[in-house]
């Protein structure tokens, strides 16, 4: 774990903070547990915790605890108490037999910026203005009917995708930031009828860079998180650092909202600021999880040339060449689902899924869980289990293709596979998601036939990933098309 800002670390502060921290703990005794029923877990450090064990990839270094100290395990993050879930089961009866007890958030210090945490779906606690957001959004913009209703919204943006890899002539594409660009301009399309960005403008790498800093930030340890005591100090500045990203999107956001909506007035500068928290949950966490996705399964049918032939075959003979792929196509295209779930099993976008918040009275697989823990339910670690899967690290589509095997979605019900969580807390954009990176796939792979540069082969392109709230490629992914000539 580091506590430095670029690169740089500060003993002195260090020194100071540990100094301050046993005082507190010496006579405050905070964070002090008296519960016999806990789960296990690893011994701990005074002050620290197990905050040193967490490394630069905390779902990697949790699920090895797990293979330890079991399914539900208990650590110590400085004065927090955490519950770590590895297990199907055990995440279903956190996400949907005892969601009453877990659906609070445990609110990250940088989630505080601007009152954030008070107005976003995402950090809100499922209160009525919760609900009454959630259902306002699920009714006009994610159920069934609203995406039927816009599916010539996402055909036009991913028309626009194919233009602009078929007019770089053979010139490389970089694959993540063209699928940014594609889902950042159907969210502005959608919420305000205006593409946000130009595939090659400045503008769009701005805000691709402004995007990820914020998920980058986002997953760095906080000292504030882990002692909120010392949270008003600030010391790391990551809040002062989200306030100023806040107020960027805001920026952006209300010169967008008040061309296309409101005029100047108290009312329409309230409905603004809410209108940009409902932005700003829509562009960050849709924009990055989708285009990485898309990046991802991409990257994997580089990598293993044959399973790309296997769905451009499947894609020639359901649709054919000559005409375009339609979302109603997909569930035609059995191998395409496929290639989709395993890449989101292997490459789940957010490995650990956002922190709950246990209630009163909490109790997983038979252990306390004392009020206000921080439960994380480490999506990685199961899709990784072999006891879970076979053969957990390599990219398969086929375990998805038998006759019960298909029926596995990652929609919430089979939590084998949850990237998107469950429950009340499960992404309410999923419907909205899952539609554009299918529909990105299939186009992608009927248009064109796929390379990498000369200079990599499958065996050598670089599948390491790079750790925020999100998990993207650490090199992104570039290859080369070719149109089809008969497309």
């Amino acid at each position: 774990m580091e506590f430095s800002q670029g690169g740089i670390l500060w003993p002195a502060l260090f020194a100071i903070l540990i100094v301050l921290l046993l005082l507190l703990q010496k006579f405050t005794r905070f964070g002090s547990l008296h519960h016999s029923n806990l789960p296990p877990g690893p011994g701990h450090v005074p002050v620290l915790g197990n905050l040193l064990v967490l490394g630069k990839n905390p779902h990697r270094s949790l699920a090895r605890l797990a293979r330890i100290y079991g399914p539900v395990m208990s650590l110590k993050l400085g004065s927090i108490h955490a519950v770590i879930i590895s297990s199907p089961s055990s995440a279903r009866e956190a996400l949907q037999s005892k969601d009453n007890s877990f659906s609070g958030r445990h609110v990250p210090d940088t989630m505080r910026a601007h009152g954030h945490h008070e107005v976003s779906l995402i950090w809100m606690t499922p209160n009525k203005s919760w609900r009454y957001l959630r259902a306002l959004l699920k009714t006009h913009l994610f159920s069934s009917p609203a995406l039927d209703a816009s599916q010539s919204l996402r055909r036009r943006k991913v028309q626009e995708l194919v233009a602009y890899i078929k007019g770089l002539n053979g010139e490389a594409v970089n694959i993540g930031r063209a699928a940014f660009c594609t889902v950042l301009n159907l969210i502005s399309t959608t919420f305000l009828s205006i593409n946000m960005v130009d595939f090659e403008s400045e503008s769009a790498q701005e805000f691709k860079d402004l995007i990820w800093g914020m998920m980058e930030e986002a997953g760095r340890p906080n000292i504030s998180d882990f002692f909120p005591l010392l949270a008003p100090m600030d010391l790391q500045g990551r809040r002062r650092r989200f306030a100023a990203y806040f107020k960027k999107l805001y920026d952006l956001f209300d010169q967008m909202i008040e061309i296309r909506l409101y005029a100047e007035t108290a009312a329409g500068e309230e409905a603004r600021k809410k209108n940009s928290d409902i932005l700003d949950d829509s562009f960050v966490a849709g924009s990055e999880t989708s285009s990485a996705t898309l990046e991802w399964a991409m990257a994997e049918l580089l990598h293993q040339p044959e399973f790309m032939k296997r769905a451009r075959t499947e894609i020639a003979e359901v649709i054919g060449f000559e005409r375009e792929v339609e979302e109603s196509d997909i569930s035609k295209l059995p191998f395409l689902q496929a290639v989709l779930k395993e890449t989101l099993r292997l490459h789940p976008p957010v490995p650990l899924l956002l922190p709950h918040k246990a209630g009163p009275g909490a109790e997983i697989n038979g252990y306390t869980v004392p009020e206000n823990s921080k439960v994380i339910v480490n999506v990685w670690a199961i899709c990784r289990d072999d006891r879970v899967w076979k053969n957990p690290d390599c990219f398969v589509p086929e375990r998805f293709m038998g006759r019960e095997d298909q029926e596995v979605d990652f929609l919430g019900q089979h939590f084998d596979l949850i990237p998107f969580g469950s429950g009340r807390r499960i992404c309410p954009g999923l419907s909205l998601g899952v539609r554009i990176v299918q529909l990105m796939l299939a186009s992608l792979i009927q248009s064109f036939e796929w390379r990498l540069p000369d200079d990599v082969g499958p065996e050598d392109l670089d599948l390491g990933e790079k750790f925020g709230v999100t998990v993207v490629m650490a090199s992104p992914l570039v290859a080369i098309a070719t149109p089809n000539p008969v497309y």
